[in-house]
């Protein structure tokens, strides 16, 4: 595994995406007053805004919402792994929230290039689908996700 590319994101094209290498994108650490203002204005479920209520639930104590942890995890995506020119993605195949976010969990973001073609409609861009892992401070998987992203390629016509 590695913890970046050779090329940073704005020199960055499809090309460079290999299927099967795993790139390590940052980290961040969730604190509780993040997790409940993102929930107050988002998601104001008790869990992951009334720290009272929330420790008689199900888990015990406040979590962050799973829109937070995308949102967090889609910066590092962006910052790290993403070409700055990227064109816009058609979605996301899979998302599934398998662990609960506690304040002061630290997490990491995992990308695995799970597969890449060029397109034949379009001889400037190519698909890369891409499995995320959010792993926290514990190297458990807390969040997973599918997305396909459309990047230019570097030389269109030569596919």
């Amino acid at each position: 595994m590695a913890d970046g590319y050779a090329t940073l994101p704005v020199e960055r094209w499809f090309e460079d995406y290999t299927i099967g290498a795993t790139y390590l994108c940052g980290s961040f650490t969730v604190s509780q007053d993040e997790i409940i203002d993102f929930a107050t204005r988002y998601d104001p479920q008790v869990m992951h805004t009334d720290p009272v209520l929330a420790a008689q639930g199900p888990f015990g104590g406040i979590i962050a919402s799973g829109w937070h942890s995308i949102g967090l995890a889609m910066r590092l995506l962006v910052e790290n792994f993403l070409p700055h020119d990227n064109l816009p993605s058609p979605g996301i195949d899979e998302l599934r929230w398998v662990r609960p976010v506690r304040p002061g969990d630290t997490l990491t973001l995992r990308a695995t290039v799970a597969d890449a073609r060029r397109s034949r409609s379009k001889p400037d861009r190519g698909m890369i689908h891409t499995f995320l892992e959010l792993v926290n401070q514990d190297n458990e998987v807390v969040m997973t996700m599918r997305p396909m992203n459309f990047v230019r390629v570097r030389t269109p016509g030569d596919g």
